[in-house]
C-alpha cells in the first residue's frame, strides 16, 4: 500500500496574521498510519508538536532560513 504526503505551506497565512490550525486539522484527517504531512512554516510550531502527538503522529524539524521551517510529522500510531 502506498502512503499518503500532504503538503502545507502555512508561512503567508502566518505573516498575514491568520491562523492556519484548522487547516492543518483537516490536512491530517486524511492521514493514515505511516502517512506524511510536510509543513513549511515561519518558525517551529511547537504548540503543534503536543497536539499531533495526541493523535498519532511524531515529527521532526528542519531550519531551512531564517524564517522557514520544514516540519514532517509522520502518523505512527493512535487515533
Amino acid at each position: 500500500m502506498e502512503h499518503k504526503t500532504i503538503e502545507l505551506d502555512v508561512r503567508e497565512e502566518i505573516n498575514n496574521k491568520l491562523e492556519p490550525f484548522q487547516k492543518i486539522m483537516e490536512a491530517i484527517a486524511e492521514l493514515h498510519l505511516n502517512d506524511v504531512l510536510v509543513l513549511h512554516a515561519p518558525f517551529k510550531p511547537v504548540p503543534l508538536y503536543g497536539v499531533l502527538k495526541a493523535k498519532g503522529f511524531d515529527h521532526e524539524a528542519e531550519k531551512i532560513e531564517a524564517k522557514h521551517y520544514k516540519i514532517v510529522f509522520t502518523k505512527t500510531g493512535g487515533k
